[in-house]
């Protein structure tokens, strides 16, 4: 193998490693985003879970406080 050949066969590997740290960039930002927006949804549904909670626990503490001697037959 000559030096030219050497150096294109070099050459054209380092312009695919490029282009593949490239397209791996993008898929990372996209991950990233993805991720974000997961976090974002679980965050809301935590929320909602915890209000939920707080209304049922309202509607517990609502409910008439019965004696265990009155539950028996």
């Amino acid at each position: 193998m000559t030096n030219n050949q050497t150096i294109d066969l070099i050459a054209e590997r380092v312009e695919h490693l490029l282009l593949r740290h490239e397209e791996l960039a993008r898929t990372n930002d996209l991950l990233r985003q993805q991720v974000s927006a997961l976090a974002q949804e679980r965050d809301l549904l935590k929320s909602r879970l915890a209000a939920a909670r707080a209304r049922v626990d309202v509607l517990i503490d609502r409910l008439p406080a019965t004696p265990a001697s009155d539950t028996a037959p």
